[in-house]
């Protein structure tokens, strides 16, 4: 019979995830170690980093799982019960929050830095969401803003909606940023159509639409590269 003791007591004290935040920062700890500051215990079975690999493993699927998770989810993993689990889903749901917040002021000088700007946050939800970045005169970020949230295959996205934002914020230019919940980045005839009904108005307008960004799982498309804008 294994006697191995799974408590954080049998690491040793030195790379304990809690101590080794404190004593080197954040950024020198891994993704199970954060996960297990968060957890801080784990089960009879196995200690909490053990449980937090557990869980960044499962399917293979790394901090989607995180990113991801419901309540109901994580308490499928032995050793996380109600309160672990709303604490990983609070987490989540707080980096979604911060990820805006982040952006402001950045400078846009090529498609990649908006898709660089919106993966993150965009790349794992499980709707189609549809937003626009807001630029100044030097293609700095203004603000992004939320347009709307459709069902897994579409969203329903209005001129009136998209430019008002525009000319509250006194936007000089925007981006148009969606996302495919499938993973894959290629447009849709749909897509396509949007882009070009939204371009002529921005013309109108005289707001310009610089881009529009598809935001797929780690990967991008730009109409401006592809040279449909």
């Amino acid at each position: 019979m294994d006697n191995t003791n799974y408590t954080i007591k049998s690491i040793p004290e030195d790379d304990r995830p809690q101590e080794k935040l404190l004593k080197n920062g954040a950024g020198y700890l891994s993704n199970s170690e954060l996960i297990a500051v968060i957890l801080r215990t784990g089960s009879k079975k196995e200690n909490v980093v053990m449980l937090a690999q557990r869980i960044l493993n499962d399917d293979g699927k790394g901090l989607r799982n995180i990113a991801e998770g419901t309540v109901e989810q994580f308490k499928s993993f032995k050793g996380i019960n109600d309160v672990k689990a709303a604490q990983l889903v609070a987490v989540a749901e707080l980096s979604k929050r911060i990820s805006p917040l982040k952006i402001e002021k950045i400078k846009i000088s090529s498609p990649n830095d908006a898709a660089v700007v919106m993966m993150e946050e965009m790349r794992y939800y499980k709707k189609e969401y549809f937003k626009i970045i807001l630029l100044d005169t030097k293609n700095n970020i203004k603000k992004v803003s939320e347009i709307s949230v459709g069902s897994l295959n579409s969203s329903i996205v209005h001129p009136r909606e998209v430019f008002s934002e525009a000319v509250v914020n006194s936007a000089s230019s925007i981006i148009l940023v969606h996302n495919h919940p499938s993973g894959e980045s290629e447009p849709s005839h749909e897509d396509i159509a949007l882009t070009n009904r939204l371009d002529e108005c921005g013309k109108i307008l005289g707001i310009k639409v610089l881009d529009h960004i598809i935001i797929g799982d780690g990967v991008f498309y730009s109409f401006k590269e592809e040279g449909l804008l």
